[in-house]
């Protein structure tokens, strides 16, 4: 990535945090919400104008807690649907190569092993507002979408379900391989092996209770949210 330059949005989260760590050598830019702040267009566009850059990693979001996006959906909407769809209106007049963090959760985790050809169904209200930025930035065609499934490391929930699926990562190996993958278009699910979510908490957290999201939610709740992620390791492996 040499003398290119990258803008990440959500400059001061936790993935971001990592990232900046990983890849100290790399002209990135981490713009808080004052220099660049997605729910307004005219802010977007000048501090891209200013910086010029070739790729734009957008990771800003509202995501926890998860309950925020049903108790206050203007909230939801406005940062990831209407926030997302700035970011992509500015990306595309200026031509700079746009990746956009998504979410498994837009798989309707039913059947699990899901491509990324596979029909989606969100299966909660941040999931929706993940998809409603997705549909603004697959009209722009330079642009990549990567449907992830990340955690912090150690893992940092006291209970973690024992039958629910699903691919889980911690944020230090996406952050590793992630300018592996910016030159790629179209959309990639990102994740780690397919596992229960209690067997992967706890390889990190000795103390993780188990539950079950079947006793707690009932039998419709959607229990293999795995995804195929072999277009992602296939491609990992190639970069090695």
């Amino acid at each position: 990535m040499k003398n290119k330059k990258i803008i990440m949005t959500g400059g001061s989260g936790r993935f971001a945090k990592v990232f900046k760590k990983i890849n100290q050598k790399e002209k990135i830019f981490y713009p808080s919400k004052k220099n660049l702040d997605i729910n307004n267009i005219n802010s977007v566009r000048k501090y891209i104008k200013k910086i010029k850059p070739d790729y734009l990693i957008h990771c800003a979001a509202l995501s926890r807690p998860m309950n925020i996006h049903e108790k206050n959906i203007n909230k939801s909407i406005s940062t990831n649907i209407i926030g997302t769809a700035n970011i992509v209106k500015i990306c595309s007049q200026e031509k700079i190569k746009l990746i956009y963090f998504s979410t498994n959760y837009v798989y309707p985790g039913k059947k699990g092993n899901y491509k990324e050809s596979d029909p989606v169904l969100p299966i909660n209200n941040y999931a929706i507002s993940k998809l409603g930025g997705e549909c603004a930035v697959q009209m722009y065609k330079n642009s990549l979408i990567l449907r992830i499934c990340m955690t912090e490391k150690p893992f940092v929930h006291k209970k973690a379900f024992k039958d629910v699926r699903m691919n889980f990562m911690f944020h230090e190996e996406l952050a590793e391989n992630l300018l592996k993958l910016i030159n790629l278009k179209g959309i990639i699910n990102i994740g780690g092996p397919t596992q229960t979510v209690f067997k992967f908490a706890k390889k990190t957290n000795k103390k993780t209770i188990k539950i079950s999201a079947k006793k707690m939610f009932g039998k419709n709740f959607p229990l293999n949210q795995s995804m195929n992620i072999s277009k992602y390791t296939k491609f990992i492996k190639s970069k090695l």
